[in-house]
C-alpha cells in the first residue's frame, strides 16, 4: 500500500505546510526532490557535452545519457538502446514520425475522435502537404473506443495513431487489441502515451505497438523530455527530418553519412541535465505499483465523481464509471465559464486544476460544448485534498 505522507516528503513543493493543492498531473506531475537534485549535479559538477568531447567532464556526461537510454529500454521492455531516442516531449515524436515516414499521396492514416492536437494536427498538416487520407473514428456515447467501427475502417489503411489513454476523459483505449487488429490488415501503429506511462505498465513487446511516444514532464521528470521509441527495423527505415551536429558520421562539401540509429534522429545539443532528471524519474516511478497508483486513483476519482452527481447542473464527461478513467474528472456546469470556475478555485482554496478545451478542441467543437474543469489526480494526493476541493465547489457553485 501506498504510504502518502512518506511519499510527500520526496517532493519539496507538498513539504511545506501551505503547499498547494494540485490536481494539474495530466498537464504536469510534480517532481520529486532527486529529479531536481540530478539535474543541479550535472549543472554544477559536469556541465559538459555528451559524445563530444574526451575529458573527464565529457566522458560523465556521455555515461549518465546512456544510463537514462538503458533505463527507459528497461522501463518500457524495448529490445535494444538503439530503439529510444530522445525528444523534447510527445508532440516532436509525432512530428518525427509523421515528417519522417515514407507517406504517399493516397494513404489513410486513422485516428480516433478525441485525440489530442499533437496527434491531430501533423496528420491535418500531412493531409495538405502530402495528400494523405485522414480518417476520424468515431467513439462510442459514453467516449469509449469502438472496436467495430476500428474494424471497418482500418481495412485498406496505411497507419493508425492512437492516443492510448485520453487527456480529456481518462479513457485507456484497448492497445493490445488495436494493434493486433491492425497488424492483422498489414498496417503499423502509433501509440500517444503521454497520458499512460505514468499511471500503468507499457510493454512494448507484449503489446506489439510499432512505435510508441510520450514526455517526461507528465511521468515525474523535467519538461523539454521525451521519448520516441520504434522498433530497430522499422527505425532504420526512416529518414531523419531534422538533421545536423550529432546526426553525422562524417561530411564533405559534396556529401554525407549518417550515424545509425538513435544518432541519426538526435539533432544538435541535447537537454542533457533533463534526460539526466528523467533517468531519476523512472528510477523513482521503479519503485512503486502501478497496481496501487491506480487504485489510489480510482479511490479518489469515485469520491470526487459521486460528490459531483449530487448537482444536476453538472455534466461529467466520458464514461459514468469512475474505474474507466482512471485519475481524471473533467466535468462542466450548465451556462457556466469553466475558467472563472477554475480561477475562484485557485484564489479562494490554492486549488490548481485546469480549465478549457485540453487541447481537443475538435472533440468540444464536435460536441458543442464550450469548455470544462478537469481535475487529474496522482499517488501523491490525498483524500483530505479530495475532501477540500468538493466542500470549495460546494461553495463556488452557490456563487457562479
Amino acid at each position: 500500500m501506498l504510504d502518502i505522507n512518506k511519499i510527500r516528503k520526496d517532493f519539496k513543493i507538498l513539504s511545506d505546510e501551505k503547499a498547494p493543492i494540485y490536481f494539474d498531473n495530466a498537464c504536469m506531475s510534480l517532481k520529486p526532490n532527486t529529479v531536481v537534485n540530478a539535474m543541479n549535479t550535472y549543472y554544477y559538477e559536469f556541465p559538459a557535452c555528451a559524445g563530444r568531447s574526451a575529458h573527464k567532464m565529457g566522458d560523465k556526461v556521455t555515461k549518465k545519457i546512456k544510463e537514462t537510454r538503458t533505463l527507459i529500454a528497461k522501463f518500457i521492455n524495448a529490445d535494444s538502446q538503439k530503439e529510444i531516442i530522445f525528444t523534447r516531449n510527445t508532440t516532436e515524436g509525432i512530428n518525427l514520425l509523421a515528417n519522417s515516414f515514407p507517406f504517399k499521396s493516397g494513404d489513410i492514416v486513422l485516428v480516433s475522435d478525441k485525440e489530442h492536437n499533437s496527434n491531430l494536427v501533423p496528420w491535418l498538416r500531412l493531409k495538405e502537404k502530402a495528400g494523405i487520407i485522414l480518417k476520424i473514428i468515431p467513439g462510442n456515447n459514453d467516449n469509449t473506443f469502438n472496436l467495430e467501427n476500428f474494424k471497418e475502417q482500418v481495412i485498406g489503411a496505411k497507419f493508425v495513431s492512437i492516443g492510448h489513454t485520453s487527456n480529456l476523459d481518462g479513457v485507456t483505449n484497448p492497445a493490445k487489441e488495436i494493434i493486433e487488429i491492425a497488424h492483422k490488415n498489414g498496417v503499423l501503429v502509433h501509440l500517444d502515451a503521454a497520458q499512460s506511462i505514468a499511471h500503468q505498465k507499457i510493454d512494448v513487446r507484449d503489446l506489439d505497438v510499432d512505435f510508441l511516444s510520450f514526455s517526461g514532464h507528465k511521468m515525474l521528470g523535467p519538461s523539454g523530455t521525451g521519448i520516441f521509441y520504434g522498433k530497430q527495423k522499422l527505425l532504420e527505415d526512416l529518414a531523419p527530418f531534422m538533421v545536423g551536429g550529432d546526426t553525422v558520421e562524417s561530411t564533405t562539401y559534396e556529401s554525407y553519412k549518417m550515424l545509425e540509429v538513435p544518432e541519426k534522429f538526435e539533432a544538435g545539443l541535447q537537454d542533457y541535465a533533463g534526460i539526466i532528471g528523467l533517468g531519476e524519474a523512472v528510477k523513482y516511478l521503479d519503485q512503486l505499483s502501478f497496481k496501487e497508483i491506480s487504485e489510489h486513483e480510482i479511490k479518489l476519482n469515485t469520491y470526487i465523481t459521486e460528490e459531483l452527481r449530487k448537482f444536476p447542473k453538472v455534466k461529467i464527461i466520458g464514461p459514468t464509471d469512475p474505474v474507466l478513467r482512471g485519475g481524471i474528472i473533467n466535468f462542466y456546469i450548465e451556462n457556466t465559464d469553466m475558467h472563472k470556475f477554475a480561477i475562484i478555485l485557485d484564489e479562494m482554496a490554492g486549488i490548481a486544476i485546469r480549465s478549457g478545451q485540453h487541447c481537443v478542441h475538435s472533440w468540444f467543437h464536435s460536441k458543442k460544448i464550450y469548455n470544462s474543469a478537469r481535475v487529474s489526480v496522482y499517488f501523491y494526493n490525498t483524500m483530505e485534498e479530495a475532501e477540500i476541493f468538493i466542500s470549495n465547489f460546494t461553495k463556488i457553485l452557490k456563487i457562479i
